[in-house]
């Protein structure tokens, strides 16, 4: 077990960590309907009547709203959005956490990724309606490509380490291309001590460097095995990657914790702490993430970063209809709760 000790010492030591983040940065809007709606005139169908709008940085962002909540002393975001009205919201609320932002480059060909959310109320519960996708299915340009990795060197060079998030399915059209890999990959060689934590959802077996982390999923497609496989099956995949990278490998399994696999062939699984009632699990890899990072860099063990990043997918899923968060205090509450 993680114990008091460590975890007053990762703790205390993020409000001194400066993180730079790479990947594909989002706006998750919320919607908030009435319960019925009216009938438009000119069409004659429903027209739904939004009350409230809620609006959050996703993807990368709730990475950058769990890091936050924990108290880390700053972020250095390096990504590409819109030049446009979607853009202007997510930086608005970038801007409400603890961000350096000079490095998000706003690219006026480009729409600003969105993920729209209609949120009806049914009863005594709220349903969250088809969504609305906004964003470009087109890659990069080169010149915006040449600009992202002088911005990443940037980055690179001014903080304590790097969280990358391959969040596009289409090949090329998210900000980690293959050109930026690669050239993560060279940063990578010039200081191989420094913290490269990468999670792609379908590329992860492009990535030949740095500490790697996937769900059960995306594990499977990157070994090309079934996600349904023995848990043996992701034991051999985790040491395997662990073996290329030479760094360790994490593999979220739902309510049984993480796998962990080390470079030297071994693999463990961490229990995860049991919870009860209703759970979202939207959000739960990317929290945990941020616990694993942080406890990484404060001189956790893979071991010790697994079960700190628990704790938060722990709290963060018993958080119903956003992407939920864990405060230090919770972190505390929660550990205190299993032993």
């Amino acid at each position: 077990m993680l114990s008091a000790a460590r975890l007053d010492s990762i703790l205390s030591a993020l409000p001194r960590l400066t993180i730079g983040l790479v990947g594909d940065l989002f706006l998750d809007r919320y919607l908030e309907l009435q319960p019925v709606g009216e009938t438009s005139i000119e069409t004659g169908l429903v027209a739904h009547q939004v009350t409230r709008i809620r609006n959050f940085p996703g993807a990368l962002g709730t990475v950058m709203n769990n890091l936050s909540a924990l108290g880390v002393g700053l972020m250095l975001p390096t990504t590409v959005i819109g030049d446009d009205g979607h853009g202007f919201d997510l930086l608005r609320e970038v801007r409400r956490l603890p961000v350096d932002p000079q490095n998000i480059i706003c690219d006026p060909q480009r729409l600003t990724p969105t993920y729209t959310k209609p949120m009806q109320p049914v009863g005594d519960k709220v349903q969250e309606l088809n969504r609305f996708d906004v964003r470009t299915r087109a890659p990069l340009s080169d010149n915006v490509q040449d600009l992202l990795c002088q911005r990443i060197e940037h980055t690179w060079q001014s903080s304590d380490g790097l969280i990358v998030l391959d969040q596009v399915n289409e090949l090329g059209c998210g900000v980690v291309t293959d050109r930026v890999r690669d050239f993560l990959h060279e940063l990578s060689k010039r200081n191989p001590q420094k913290l490269i934590y990468s999670d792609s959802r379908q590329r992860l077996r492009d990535f030949s460097f740095g500490v790697l982390k996937g769900n059960r999923a995306e594990i499977a497609g990157a070994v090309g095995i079934d996600p349904a496989a023995d848990l043996s099956a992701f034991h051999t995949a985790a040491a395997q990657f662990a073996a290329k990278t030479k760094q360790p490998v994490f593999c979220t399994i739902g309510e049984l914790g993480t796998l962990v696999a080390t470079v030297d062939g071994k693999s463990t699984i961490v229990p995860a702490p049991q919870v009860t009632g209703p759970i979202d699990i939207c959000g739960a890899g990317d929290s945990a993430t941020s616990g694993i990072v942080t406890a990484l860099l404060t001189g956790a063990s893979p071991v010790e970063a697994a079960e700190f990043g628990n704790l938060i997918a722990s709290i963060t899923i018993q958080q119903l209809g956003t992407t939920g968060t864990a405060t230090p205090a919770q972190i505390r509450d929660r550990w205190r709760s299993i032993q």
